[in-house]
């Protein structure tokens, strides 16, 4: 099974951790939105917090979604992606939408 079908199917917990450490947007990007992952790829998600959040809570759910996922995981923020890659990685991202009901 792809990565990002095993995403998908974990979407509503993924959601659940993301509300519980702030984050208001999720967006995936790398070698899994592309279908280019191997087993030893990592899932990439470019992350918007609320006001207020700070690192600490990128970690928090850093460490959760590794655990849930079974895979490493890396966060980042827009701010803080380097400035070669943002155009990239900004055009690549896909939002992570969550579904109702």
């Amino acid at each position: 099974m792809k990565e990002l079908e095993r995403i998908q199917r974990q979407k509503k917990n993924i959601f659940a951790i993301a509300r519980q450490h702030g984050i208001v947007r999720l967006r995936i990007f790398g070698s899994v939105i592309r279908g280019e992952e191997t087993p030893q790829s990592d899932i990439d998600l470019l992350v918007e917090l609320e006001p207020g959040r700070s690192m600490l809570d990128l970690g928090g759910a850093l460490i959760r979604l590794q655990e849930l996922l079974g895979r490493k995981v890396d966060i980042v923020t827009e701010r803080g992606l380097h400035w070669y890659l943002k155009e990239k990685i900004m055009q690549e991202a896909t939002v992570m939408k969550e579904e109702l009901g």
